[in-house]
C-alpha cells in the first residue's frame, strides 16, 4: 500500500509543509520512497529514497512554494525498490504538467505498456504508475479532467486511487470499485486530499467525507467540487485496510477503524476462547484486536511484548530476509510479564508464518508456561493483485497447510483464527462490496489465471 495527499492552500509558502506532515501520519503506508510535486510561479518535484523526514528537511520544504501540491509515500508492488520509480511521476506534454501519485496496483499494467511502447512512448520506470501518466496526458489533450478520467478509467483494471496535479489544478480520484481509501479535509485557509484521515487530522483540517468509488474531487482556484466519473454495480472495498493495514485512528468509509479492530478481537474471543492467564498483542498492529478480547474475555491485557518504535513494519519490507532480520531488532519480551504464565498473543494477521514463530519462540524463551495464538482475520490463502506484496501462494503458508499444520510451524500451544462470518460482521460493510480475495480466492476483477465468481454473475 501507498499514502497520498493532495493539498491546496491559499499562502504559497505553507503548502508543503501541509503536505509533509500528510506524509509524516500516512509513513505506516509506505516506507521505501517519499516525493512532493509542487506548482507555484514554476512547477518542482522533489524525491528520495527513505523516510519522509530523511527525505525532506527545512531548507528543501522552504524552497517547494506554491499553492497546489500532491505527495507519496511508497510501498512497492509493481516496479522495483529503486528512485527512478519513486512518486509522484512527472510528464511535460502539450496539455501542461502533470504529476501522479497513485495507490493500488494494474492487473493489465503490462498489456498497457506494450500498447503505449508500440504507439511510441518512453518509459523511463518500471512502475505501473508510468502508464497512467502517459495515457492521462495524452487524454488531457483533447478533453477536459472529467472526460479524461472517464477514458482512463475505461482502460485500467485493477486498483487506482490517484493524486493528481494537473498544472495548479490538484485532483483525487478512486476507482470505481473503491479498493483503496480517498478522504477529503477543509483546512483553515484551504483543502487536504488523503489516503486516511488520521492524515487530516495531523494538519488540523476537519474531515468533510470520503470521496465514492468512481468519483473525483477536483480543487481549481481555491474551489472544492465532487465529480461523478464512473458508475459500478458492485464495490470490492480492501478488507485489510480495516485488519493492517490503515492506523486505528483513521474513519475510511465511515466506519472506525479502531471500532472494527476492537470489534475484531470482541469475536475472535467468542469464537475462540482459550483459558490463559494474560492476552498480548503483537504490536502494534495486534493491539486493539487485543483490547477487545481482553474486554469480551475477562482475561487481563497484559503485555508480554515491547515493540523498537525505531524500527519499521516488517510485513511492508521489501525481502524477506530483511524481515526476518527486522523482527529481531523490532521486538523484546517482559520477562516478569510472562515467565510462568499462560500468554495469548493476538496479531492481526499470518502471513508467511516466519515472524510468528520467532515471536512465539521469544516468548518461550522469556519462561512463558504456554504460548497460544489467534489470529484477527481468516486464513490468507491467495495472493493479492491489487497493492499487497504477497505475489504467489508459495508466499503464502495458510495456502498450502492446515491450521493444524500452521500451529506446529509456529511453535504455538493453540493456533485459531477469526472466521470469515466473524470479520464481515465486525467491519460491518456488505460482503458483496468487500474485496475478500485473499482469504477467498474469489477475486472481484478479472486476473489471468484467478477464480471471478463476480464476473461470471455479472455475464
Amino acid at each position: 500500500m501507498c499514502g497520498i495527499v493532495g493539498v491546496y492552500c491559499d499562502d504559497d509558502s505553507f503548502t508543503s509543509r501541509i503536505a509533509y506532515y500528510a506524509l509524516f501520519s500516512l509513513q505506516h503506508r509506505g516506507q521505501e520512497s517519499a516525493g512532493i510535486s509542487i506548482s507555484g510561479e514554476d512547477f518542482k518535484v522533489y524525491k528520495g529514497m527513505g523516510l519522509v523526514n530523511e527525505v525532506f528537511d527545512d531548507k528543501t520544504l522552504s524552497r517547494l512554494r506554491g499553492n497546489s501540491a500532491i505527495g507519496h509515500v511508497r510501498y512497492s508492488t509493481t516496479g522495483e525498490s529503486k528512485l527512478e520509480n519513486a512518486q509522484p511521476l512527472f510528464v511535460k506534454s502539450k496539455s501542461g504538467s502533470i504529476s501522479v501519485a497513485h495507490n493500488g496496483n494494474l492487473v493489465n499494467y503490462r498489456e498497457l505498456r506494450r500498447e503505449l511502447e508500440s504507439d511510441g512512448r518512453v518509459f523511463l520506470t518500471d512502475s505501473d504508475t508510468e502508464v497512467i501518466a502517459h495515457l492521462l496526458s495524452s487524454y488531457l489533450l483533447k478533453n477536459e479532467i472529467e472526460e479524461a478520467l472517464a477514458l482512463l478509467t475505461e482502460k485500467l483494471c485493477g486498483s487506482f486511487t490517484l493524486a493528481l496535479l494537473l498544472n495548479h489544478m490538484v485532483v483525487g480520484y478512486r476507482d470505481p470499485m473503491g479498493f483503496k481509501p480517498l478522504c477529503v479535509g477543509k483546512l483553515e485557509n484551504g483543502y487536504i486530499l488523503a489516503s486516511e484521515s488520521c492524515a487530516i487530522d495531523s494538519v488540523g483540517g476537519e474531515l468533510v467525507r470520503d470521496v465514492k468509488p468512481g468519483e473525483a474531487v477536483i480543487i481549481e482556484d481555491g474551489e472544492l467540487r465532487f465529480e461523478r466519473i464512473a458508475e459500478s454495480n458492485q464495490k470490492a472495498i480492501c478488507v485489510f485496510e480495516y485488519i493492517y493495514f490503515a492506523r486505528p485512528d483513521s474513519i475510511i468509509d465511515g466506519r472506525s477503524v479502531y471500532s472494527v479492530r476492537f470489534d475484531i478481537g470482541r469475536t475472535l474471543a467468542k469464537e475462540n476462547p482459550v483459558e490463559v492467564d494474560i492476552i498480548s498483542p503483537v504490536p502494534d498492529s495486534g493491539t486493539t484486536s487485543s483490547i477487545g478480547y481482553a474486554y469480551e474475555s475477562g482475561i487481563p491485557y497484559i503485555e508480554a511484548l515491547i515493540k523498537n518504535r525505531y524500527v519499521g513494519r516488517t510485513f511492508i519490507m521489501p525481502g524477506q530476509r530483511s524481515r526476518e532480520l527486522s523482527v529481531q531488532l523490532k521486538m523484546n519480551a517482559l520477562k516478569e510479564n510472562v515467565r510462568g504464565r499462560k500468554v495469548l498473543l493476538i496479531d492481526d494477521s499470518i502471513v508467511r508464518g516466519t515472524t510468528s514463530r520467532r515471536i512465539v519462540d521469544l516468548v518461550r524463551k522469556a519462561g512463558a508456561k504456554e504460548v497460544h495464538f489467534r489470529v484477527g482475520s481468516p486464513p490468507i490463502i491467495s495472493p493479492c493483485y491489487f497493492g499487497i506484496d504477497m505475489s504467489t501462494r508459495e508466499e503464502l503458508i495458510a495456502s498450502s497447510k492446515t491450521v493444524e499444520d500452521i500451529r506446529k510451524a509456529i511453535n504455538a500451544d493453540s493456533l485459531a483464527y477469526l472466521s470469515l462470518k466473524g470479520l464481515i460482521k465486525s467491519v460491518r460493510i456488505d460482503e458483496e462490496d468487500l474485496c475478500l480475495a485473499c482469504l477467498t480466492s474469489d477475486y472481484p476483477v478479472e486476473v489471468p489465471g484467478e477464480i471471478c465468481l463476480r464476473c461470471s454473475a455479472r455475464a
